[in-house]
């Protein structure tokens, strides 16, 4: 294992500072840094994404950031193809990859590959909204039940977009989708990991962080932002792009859904919900190295535990 080049996940809830240790890493390691922010990659969209200025690009330069337009959409899939391509010439060239973000689902499917499930079928999935309309949602649920037990028993019998999903797999594949979902890809990840969260001690000041830079956010400009982005491109809000955190509520509030005041709450409460799932995500996973984000010295003592690690 200790043969393999090592790759560094640097990993952590929103504003939790990554970024700033992430750009501290690159003056004191030979790394270069690939973003792991499913927002960062929209061009243009830059100060509700809390993208990195061009100041601190300059210092730190980030692969996988401004790659699309907001109209284009952005995939696991695509994520874990480009990484590993990067990481392959990161390491070529002498240096380690330091993969730095929030986006746990990229991280998941980095790490563990990604499930063999077929693409949607047009034609299909019409067959089956015309069989849930005559027969009702619980129907299709007992059918799914007789040919994958498994994904029905962790179902609800109305959760129809989930229910048509898995019968969908298992009518193109003639699989269960629990099978399926087991036949990962098992090549490894060629890389010895060594994975970093920020954790904060006390969510309470997360949260105060989150909103201060929500409002920050709103000072610097977001819904002009938004205004600028749906005159150059043809959005609409449901988009991958616009459904990202801020930009949904900045849109429900230039349609005049929502007054100033719910724009605020409800931008702040969804960035938390964003935290929160984030969190959990890390909490589940295993042998990861977990650090106070809110410490003092914390990207000091990121660096004395890679030197350590390194070495």
């Amino acid at each position: 294992m200790n043969s393999r080049p090592p790759a560094i996940f640097l990993m952590g809830p929103t504003a939790s500072g990554k970024t700033g240790v992430a750009v501290e890493l690159v003056q004191k390691l030979p790394v270069e840094l690939i973003s792991v922010d499913s927002a960062l990659v929209f061009r243009d969209m830059d100060i509700g994404t809390a993208k990195p200025d061009a100041a601190t690009l300059a210092r730190a330069p980030h692969h996988l950031i401004d790659i699309i337009a907001p109209t284009e959409a952005y995939s696991a899939a695509a994520f874990r193809h480009d990484a590993l391509r990067l990481m392959a010439d990161i390491t070529a060239r002498g240096k380690i990859p330091l993969l730095v973000g929030g986006t746990m689902l990229y991280f998941k499917a980095l790490r563990e590959g990604l499930s063999p499930l077929p693409q949607a079928d047009a034609a299909l999935r019409a067959e089956l909204d015309a069989e849930i309309a005559q027969h009702g949602i619980e129907h299709l649920h007992a059918k799914l039940a007789k040919v994958d037990a498994e994904t029905a028993a962790r179902l609800h019998s109305t959760d129809t977009q989930r229910i048509q999903r898995a019968m969908e797999i298992y009518r193109l594949s003639g699989q269960p989708m629990s099978v399926l979902i087991k036949q990962q890809e098992q090549n490894p990840l060629p890389y010895r990991i060594l994975p970093i969260a920020l954790i904060p001690s006390d969510r309470a000041v997360l949260h105060q962080r989150i909103a201060s830079r929500f409002t920050d956010m709103l000072k610097q400009g977001l819904l002009d932002e938004l205004h600028g982005l749906r005159e150059k491109f043809p959005l609409h809000r449901d988009m991958t792009s616009m459904r990202c955190v801020g930009y949904r509520q900045a849109w429900e509030f230039l349609e005049g859904e929502i007054t100033e005041a719910e724009l605020m709450e409800k931008g702040i409460a969804a960035t938390r919900q964003l935290a929160k799932r984030q969190l959990t995500w890390l909490r589940s996973t295993p042998d990861i190295i977990e650090l106070d984000c809110l410490a003092p010295g914390l990207a000091q003592t990121v660096l004395d535990i890679l030197t350590n690690k390194l070495n």
